[in-house]
């Protein structure tokens, strides 16, 4: 319907030159008319849609139109605009009209109290000079409806999101990108359109690192937190954009352009996803957020209806997907299912992820560690896998500590080396969460590893100080830094001599086959051939060559199969950094305990995490070690080619001659660091499961025959 504008009465006259008069100097005489002569179309009038409103009205914008079927309830006081007690149960549509019409008695107004949706878009739309969205975030088939018409219409579309207690803008501009061409909605359902609107409206994340309730975001039940102050923040953003349309005057930054401001961490970010959704980047963050928020995609919607019990009972626990072997689903106790979804993104050598979890209530649970040493090359006397228990450990007390809690963990000794039992226990934490636990926390899904060249730029010295305390803050250990480009080299010279040492080594090759995922940009349980590092090219000679055994060690012995990794997967890297960083133990003692492995992990994830939170890329670098100990051992699976055997005496030999290195195979953890961008291709993690029917004692390896 629409309401005519009201007629000045002799107790409330109303001049609007006067009353937007402090508008002037910001705009001119002229754009205050052209404002009051525009007409702007707003769909949804709750905690987003109220608020632009108003302040447009207070713009001096001159008409409006207004769609929204709901009534205002008591959950909407924390935060929409007309929400109060004497407004409950009435029409949202109304009050707000009413509100504005208490601002600017002259507007022209058009309501549709029965909202809006594919069959009255036109007429919504119809004069409307721009659309603001102020939809709920789950109103999808309406949302896709209004954006294709603004399209179709050639009408400018802003859409601003209240996102933790910051704002997320995006601006669709006619003949520039679409809403469809960005989000990618076409064919999904409601839980995929969630999630990837949920992506696409903030690329930089920066609302991620506070939410200190993950379980209040359900999408399936369409459920979210809210706060007042990003839905004040989306309409002076909203609103400013649309000054800037509605006069013609300024630059919009258009998507796939977009913005982020976030109040509670002060920070605002500009971000550019070509191709929207089909970005990289985009899709690693869509994988990240379905594992998250728990949401099954259409893609992964059969295998999540396969039974869980089928896929892991008589298999050994290396060959077991993640499970929490004593709750059934839906009956894992907070906070444990999200400390475990935050804490399976620790780092494992080749995404192994040797760790499984078991609940045990609320408080308590267990962490059953193993290695992969009866298959796994690189994990020499299991020592690596216990570094990656020790960084899974760092990163659940990190996770437990940006949640408000304490997590302490007691090691049993009864159990073998090879099948650590960890107890958990779950305690109240500080009322005042340390603001670097959270920022620690936000880093943990976004860590990777990045194989390719990295910035040559030096480390600053705050840079190097924040890694050094984070070390030191696991223990008694401290960094070794190697950043002249002699002692470069020399590092590049060692990892290429370990590469030739694999790559013509039987048993590598059959870890390597199995750990690699052809054809594939991102991996739950191995690494993508994508986020090896090398082109394309390299890739297809490489999966040619890796076909099989003998095929591959013929072209690595007598082909020259190893020149080009070893440079390019060596060489060039490890000249193409900022440093390169070794973690050590300041007292060494003879041998090296579980415990001083798992501290040795811990440090080595706080690490990367601080690396991360100031723009800093790693790359583990402990195939030199690993091999280097093979070397010193003489050991056996070395001798079937005299070249390889000889080669790993001299990496041994190398090893020890790097300063500070001597004699340390397993108190050392070997990265190299630099600033560069975010990998684009990275393993990601099985999803966790829940077995309804438990063995009496979980599965555990038993000690089998393991490389020598």
């Amino acid at each position: 319907m629409t309401i005519p504008a009201a007629p000045p009465t002799p107790a409330a006259t109303f001049d609007a030159a006067e009353a937007f008069a402090r508008n002037l100097g910001w705009v001119t005489v002229q754009e205050q008319a052209r404002l009051r002569a525009s007409r702007v179309a707003i769909a949804g009038l709750g905690g987003v849609g109220g608020a632009h409103l108003l302040t447009l009205a207070r713009l001096g914008v001159g008409g409006f139109h207004l769609a929204d079927p709901d009534r205002f309830e008591l959950a909407n006081l924390n935060r929409q605009a007309g929400a109060t007690l004497s407004t409950l149960g009435q029409p949202k549509v109304e009050v707000l009209a009413a509100m504005a019409r208490d601002i600017d008695p002259g507007l022209a107004l058009r309501l549709f109290p029965e909202g809006v949706d594919a069959g009255n878009v036109d007429a919504f739309l119809d004069g409307a000079d721009l659309y603001v969205d102020g939809l709920d975030f789950f109103a999808f088939d309406a949302r896709a409806a209004v954006f294709a018409a603004c399209e179709r219409r050639g009408i400018p579309a802003i859409t601003a999101a209240p996102l933790g207690m910051g704002a997320a803008l995006l601006v669709f501009m006619p003949g520039s990108m679409s809403f469809e061409r960005y989000f990618r909605w076409e064919g999904c359902g409601d839980n995929d359109r969630a999630l990837r609107f949920l992506v696409g409206l903030a690329p930089a994340v920066l609302h991620a690192a506070y939410l200190v309730e993950p379980s209040a975001v359900d999408l399936a039940a369409r459920r979210g937190p809210s706060t007042v102050m990003a839905c004040q923040l989306c309409a002076g953003i909203a609103g400013t954009e649309a000054l800037k349309l509605l006069l013609g005057r300024g630059p919009v930054i258009a998507a796939p352009r977009g913005l982020q401001f976030d109040a509670y961490r002060q920070r605002l970010r500009t971000t550019w996803r070509p191709g929207g959704n089909a970005n990289p980047v985009q899709r690693l963050l869509l994988a990240i957020a379905a594992r998250r928020y728990r949401g099954v995609s259409l893609e992964q919607a059969p295998e999540a209806s396969a039974s869980p019990v089928a896929r892991w009972q008589g298999r050994p626990l290396e060959a077991v997907p993640q499970l929490l072997l004593s709750a059934p689903p839906g009956q894992v106790p907070e906070p444990w299912l999200s400390l475990f979804e935050a804490a399976r993104w620790a780092p494992s050598g080749d995404n192994t992820q040797p760790w499984r979890f078991e609940v045990v209530d609320a408080r308590r649970a267990l962490l059953h560690g193993f290695d992969t040493r009866v298959w796994c090359v690189y994990d020499i006397d299991g020592w690596p896998s216990r570094l990656a228990i020790g960084g899974l450990l760092e990163t659940l007390g990190i996770a437990a500590g940006a949640g408000g809690r304490r997590l302490a963990w007691r090691l049993r000794e009864d159990a073998p080396a090879h099948a650590l039992c960890i107890e958990l226990t779950l305690e109240p934490g500080p009322n005042d969460v340390d603001a670097t636990q959270r920022e620690l926390a936000a880093q943990i899904v976004r860590r990777s590893v990045q194989r390719r060249a990295l910035s040559t730029r030096p480390l600053g010295r705050q840079d190097r100080q924040a890694i050094e305390a984070a070390v030191a803050h696991c223990g008694d250990f401290e960094c070794l830094w190697f950043e002249p480009l002699a002692q470069r080299i020399a590092i590049g010279s060692l990892l290429a001599l370990a590469t030739r040492i694999r790559l013509r080594l039987g048993a590598a090759w059959k870890t390597h086959a199995r750990v690699i995922d052809w054809d594939s940009s991102f991996s739950e349980a191995r690494i993508p051939d994508r986020a090896i590092g090398l082109d394309a090219a390299s890739l297809r000679l490489l999966r040619w060559a890796m076909a099989n055994e003998q095929r591959a060690l013929f072209v690595a012995r007598h082909l020259g199969g190893t020149w080009w990794p070893q440079w390019r997967l060596d060489r060039w890297p490890a000249l193409a950094c900022g440093a390169h960083l070794a973690i050590v133990r300041r007292l060494r003692a003879a041998t090296a305990s579980t415990r001083d492995d798992l501290a040795l992990g811990a440090a080595m994830q706080r690490a990367w995490l601080v690396a991360e939170s100031r723009g800093l890329r790693m790359q583990p670098e402990m195939a030199v070690p690993i091999f280097a100990e093979y070397g010193a051992r003489d050991a056996p699976l070395l001798r079937q080619d005299a070249g390889v055997l000889r080669d790993a005496r001299r990496l041994a030999a190398g090893w020890r001659a790097l300063p500070g290195l001597a004699g340390r195979p397993w108190d050392v953890w070997l990265c190299r660091v630099g600033f560069g961008p975010m990998a684009l291709a990275r393993s990601l993690r099985r999803p966790l499961l829940c077995s309804p029917n438990p063995p009496a004692d979980p599965p555990v390896s038993s000690p089998r025959k393991e490389f020598p």
